[in-house]
């Protein structure tokens, strides 16, 4: 599933294309992704122009004049490919001249000038919403969500306050959304290799026993940040059906540590440890025994 560097990819590859363009029609192939899509979902794009492009933890947010906002969550194989126009000027290239299996071309949104942006998710298990503009930071996707991890409002006193009594694992803490906004499997593992912390140990250990941030927190949050800022740097990571906009790969999986790297050596100098993969709810963790404790 694409993560927080790579949704923080797409969003910076539509930005400077796409702000300010007039969505002269919407294509509609098929009645619905994971959920249907909203009522009149094509009238109500059709003649917008894109405000700006943001991003809110996992999710793309393309704001369109007139107060509606394009809400776009990629789910596990969702990919966006941006089509300029042709030099010419011709308006008669298509998205099925687009690489890839066209049948899971689901959703082409047709720009002034001949433009597109395709959709395409072989898996289904991405969405799309339209919401207004003010009631977005309490729509049921967004109210609940915590920080995020690249804002001002992440840090370590954050952190010792939501671990405050948690007996859950550091894992599963981290990728509680309510915890932070658009971390994910991937970079958990990263960021816990990093910050030499367990997987495995308890989130309340991230507090002291006067309720103030613990030092291995103040390891963690520059290790979270460190690890994102980084794969945004390298567009993200590519494993299986993650590309850019251009259809580019992203070259951070080059740079785990620990990501499916069970069985091979631990990447420390001082360490002779192996990685090793374990599954916490239901998903796989990888992580070094001997140096995260």
């Amino acid at each position: 599933m694409p993560e927080l560097p790579e949704v923080e990819t797409v969003k910076r590859a539509l930005e400077p294309a796409l702000t300010g363009a007039k969505i002269t029609s919407v294509q509609l192939r098929r009645k619905n992704l994971r959920f249907p899509f909203p009522k009149n979902f094509q009238r109500r794009l059709q003649g917008r122009r894109i405000a700006h492009i943001s991003r809110r933890a996992k999710y793309l947010l393309i704001t369109m004049t007139g107060g509606k906002v394009l809400v776009i969550h990629l789910g596990m194989s969702g990919r966006l490919t941006l089509s300029p126009p042709n030099k010419t000027g011709s308006k008669t290239k298509t998205h099925e001249t687009l690489p890839g299996d066209p049948r899971h071309d689901h959703v082409v949104f047709h720009f002034e000038q001949g433009a597109f942006l395709t959709y395409n998710d072989p898996r289904r298990f991405g969405f799309m919403d339209l919401v207004h503009t003010d009631e977005l930071s309490a729509h049921r996707l967004f109210h609940a969500l915590g920080p995020e991890p690249l804002g001002n409002s992440f840090n370590a006193r954050h952190l010792a306050r939501m671990a405050t009594g948690r007996k859950t694992d550091l894992k599963a803490f981290l990728l509680d959304q309510r915890t932070l906004a658009g971390l994910g499997n991937i970079y958990v593992c990263e960021a816990l290799y990093r910050a030499r912390l367990s997987p495995r140990r308890s989130a309340s250990t991230l507090v002291t026993k006067r309720n103030t941030p613990a030092k291995r927190t103040d390891v963690l949050v520059p290790a979270i940040r460190d690890v994102l800022n980084e794969a945004i740097v390298a567009g993200g990571s590519s494993l299986k059906d993650f590309k850019k906009p251009d259809g580019a790969l992203g070259y951070f999986q080059h740079a785990f540590d620990v990501y499916g790297r069970e069985g091979r050596k631990c990447r420390r100098d001082t360490c002779n440890g192996t990685v090793a993969r374990i599954t916490q709810a239901g998903r796989s963790t990888f992580y070094c025994p001997r140096c995260q404790r």
